[in-house]
């Protein structure tokens, strides 16, 4: 009987001066050339953003590889433990911007970072005044945030230096205690900067984000399950994952926080179901989905995978032995 592998699942970011980023990119593609890694790594002239999979001999040779380089001494990886890859490949590629955002933050002259330890103790003084700010997309507050928190109400985050005016109608920028999280810690560094420029004085941001205050401070404050954009979705952030469900299935609005893409591949939606109504839609978000011309086969699975792109399935789409028929639904009144 065959050992079963262990992978570690490394999240890990850094803002440092890279002369050649493109020269980077070309050292990563070597070191994994013959290593078990898969990735989804961005470098930049200001530093790297990093999520990746590796055997785990492999992930601590990367982690040692790393430090050895006094640029990326300091980088801190969060790292969790899967019985597989989370990627598709190793990819590893050169970015303008690792954080979109049309605004010029400094990530030097951001707010004060906490650690989870201090972060939940801020969380737990009720004298405190606080403004509890997610920075995060929609699909990933709906499956789990901190007790409290304010989602802004924004269709894209480049948008955010707007939003961070429109606070000061609401908040006094010079008392208001403002704490920032957001998944691993990287888009606090520029956002809580913006908060600075607007005019806010007390910006603290987690350390290391919710992935690191879940593996040093459990679940505590926590509600539901944390978004990862890999293959694992929706995961606990603690070993004990008691934090209550928090999402809804899209079609009869039952407790789930399973993510699914649309079946249909001109469509492709992340949407939350339950696996009944995944079923009888066979993976579709609507029942109009479900008559379209190009579905990709719905497979029942406990833990659906997210889908690579639309013409992930094209060519075997083409495949009569793999081209669904339309299923037999019955279209709500």
């Amino acid at each position: 009987m065959s050992e079963e592998k262990i992978y570690y699942v490394l999240a890990f970011y850094l803002f440092t001066s890279i002369e050649d980023p493109k020269l980077e990119v070309e050292k990563h593609h070597a070191f994994f050339k013959d290593r078990d890694v898969t990735s989804r790594i961005y470098i930049s002239h200001e530093g790297i953003n990093g999520q990746m999979s590796a055997l785990k001999e492999h992930a601590l040779e990367y982690i040692a590889w790393m430090k050895s380089d006094e640029r990326f001494a300091n980088i801190d990886f969060k790292c969790h433990t899967y019985h597989e890859q989370v990627f598709p490949r190793a990819t590893v590629k050169f970015r303008k911007q690792l954080v979109a955002l049309n605004h010029n933050a400094d990530p030097h002259k951001g707010g004060e970072h906490l650690a989870p330890s201090e972060w939940k103790k801020m969380l737990e003084d009720e004298n405190e005044q606080i403004l509890l700010l997610d920075v995060r997309n929609d699909y990933e507050w709906k499956v789990g945030h901190f007790e409290g928190a304010v989602k802004p109400n924004l269709d894209i985050f480049r948008k955010f230096p707007e939003y961070a005016e429109e606070l000061k109608g609401t908040y006094d920028p010079k008392t208001t205690k403002v704490m920032m999280y957001c998944t691993g810690g990287i888009r606090c560094e520029l956002y809580s900067a913006v908060m600075k420029d607007h005019g806010f004085e007390k910006v603290y941001q987690l350390n290391g984000g919710v992935i690191k205050y879940g593996l040093e401070e459990g679940e505590d404050k926590w509600l539901g399950k944390l978004f990862v954009f890999d293959d694992r979705l929706a995961v606990p952030i603690a070993k004990e994952n008691r934090a209550p469900i928090i999402a809804h299935c899209k079609h009869c609005n039952a407790p789930s926080d399973t993510y699914y893409n649309c079946a249909n591949m001109d469509c492709n939606e992340l949407f939350l179901s339950c696996p009944s109504c995944a079923e009888k839609l066979s993976g579709c978000c609507d029942y109009d989905c479900t008559c379209a011309e190009r579905l990709r086969p719905y497979e029942k699975e406990k833990q659906p995978k997210p889908f690579r792109r639309k013409h992930y399935y094209e060519e075997e789409a083409k495949r009569p032995d793999l081209v669904p028929v339309a299923p037999s639904v019955v279209k709500p009144e």
